[in-house]
């Protein structure tokens, strides 16, 4: 499904080119619709946008509908995540139009960098993912607690 590291630049409307392997896999898949919502679990320094298959999002959104409504943490990450969730189609040349508050909220520059996370990708601005990259890169012995996660 979604795999790699791909950069793309945000063009001077907002929109932003999907990679033609993700694309392709969008089309065949959802006729190329697509939600975008923050990542509600980032941590400081780590904003960025998640991506999501209609399809995935539809299993995702059942999921977070069963959480207790009078659990105080269930309803705010309810607010956030579904609440800035955007439903968006894939245009003719293969871009998607991110809004202004999801682009402020990531911070997003001009250039940016797709991640592929296998069911989903996440959108970054390219200098945050260089730094955070750097930043888990020096820290790796601590996928150990993964076990035979890590190969």
């Amino acid at each position: 499904m979604f795999r790699g590291t791909h950069r793309h630049s945000l063009d001077s409307k907002g929109r932003m080119n999907v990679p033609a392997r993700f694309r392709d896999w969008l089309s065949a898949h959802c006729d190329g619709q697509l939600i975008i919502t923050i990542d509600a679990q980032s941590q400081e320094g780590e904003r960025c946008l998640v991506a999501y298959p209609l399809p995935t999002w539809e299993k995702v959104e059942r999921r977070i509908a069963e959480l207790p409504s009078n659990n105080t943490a269930a309803r705010q990450f309810q607010r956030l995540f579904v609440g800035q969730s955007e439903e968006l189609r894939l245009d003719a040349q293969g871009r998607v139009l991110l809004s202004p508050n999801l682009r402020k909220f990531a911070e997003l520059d001009k250039e940016l960098v797709l991640v592929g996370q296998i069911d989903k990708f996440e959108i970054w601005d390219a200098a945050r993912w260089d730094t955070c990259q750097e930043n888990w890169l020096a820290t790796a012995n601590g996928f150990a607690g993964l076990g035979d996660l890590v190969l």
